[in-house]
C-alpha cells in the first residue's frame, strides 16, 4: 500500500478521538483547519472536527503531504489572515521542523501529538512554543 492512502491504525483512531476531546476540554478549538489530504491525515480531522463538534473550514492542501519546511511556511503564510487558530494536520519531519523555525524549540512529534504556538514580538522568532500535548503521556 502506498503510504498516502495508509489508514489510521486502532491506535491513531484512540489517539485522535482523545486528542479531539482534550482539545475541547482545553479550548484549543481552531477557526480553520489545514492538513495533508493523506488516508490518515483525513481520518484524523475527521475524527477531530466529530469529537470537538466543530465545524472551522477543512482545507487538505496537497503541498502539505510530504511537505518541506519552504512548503508547510507557504501554506501558512497563504492562509495567515484568515485565521486566529490554526491547526495543521501533517506529517513528520515537517511538522517539527516547522517548530523549530517558527519558535527555536525542538520538539518531537509522534502520531496525534500537539503543539500550541502563540505569536510574539521577538526579535528572533514569530512564534513562542506554548505547550506540547501527546496522546501517549497524556492517556497513560
Amino acid at each position: 500500500m502506498h503510504d498516502f492512502d495508509r489508514p489510521l491504525n486502532a491506535r491513531g483512531i484512540r489517539a485522535a478521538k482523545f486528542m479531539g476531546e482534550f482539545m475541547g476540554t482545553h479550548e484549543l478549538v481552531p477557526d480553520l483547519v489545514l492538513s495533508s489530504p493523506s488516508k490518515r491525515t483525513r481520518m484524523t480531522v475527521e475524527l477531530l472536527a466529530e469529537t470537538l463538534r466543530n465545524e472551522a473550514p477543512i482545507i487538505f492542501d496537497d503541498r502539505v503531504y510530504e511537505a518541506s519546511l519552504g512548503d508547510l511556511v507557504a501554506v501558512i503564510d497563504d492562509n495567515e489572515n484568515s485565521s486566529d487558530a490554526m491547526l495543521i494536520v501533517c506529517h513528520n519531519p515537517g511538522i517539527e521542523l516547522l517548530i523549530r523555525h517558527l519558535t527555536g524549540s525542538i520538539e518531537p512529534m509522534p502520531t496525534a501529538a500537539l503543539a500550541v504556538l502563540r505569536r510574539t514580538d521577538s526579535a528572533e522568532f514569530n512564534f513562542s512554543l506554548q505547550d506540547v500535548y501527546r496522546p501517549r503521556e497524556l492517556m497513560d
